[in-house]
């Protein structure tokens, strides 16, 4: 039988706070097959509560830009979802 979780996959020493704890729920939903966070840097506006939001598509899913405080990361998340499909899980996932 054929597992139906997605791959989340660690390259990273440093995430921002929140993020592997959101990516672990992400994989969870049907259509998600694999979840990388990738580069991390910092920006001059503050974000307060952690976000998750589709940036661009790319081939086979989409980057996705998560931000808490002056951190952000991009996240590359490959699925069969589209992008309203996507969008509505992270708000699911946020409690939206």
């Amino acid at each position: 039988m054929k597992n139906k979780q997605g791959r989340l996959v660690l390259t990273h020493s440093t995430y921002i706070p929140g993020l592997i704890a959101m990516l672990e729920k992400l994989i969870q939903v049907e259509g998600i097959q694999t979840v990388t966070p990738a580069v991390i840097g910092s920006v001059r506006s503050h974000s307060p509560q952690f976000k998750l939001k589709i940036s661009v598509p790319i081939r086979g899913g989409f980057k996705a830009i998560a931000r808490q405080g002056k951190s952000v990361q991009e996240v590359f998340i490959l699925t069969t979802l589209n992008q309203d499909q996507l969008e509505s899980a992270i708000a699911l996932l946020n409690g939206k």
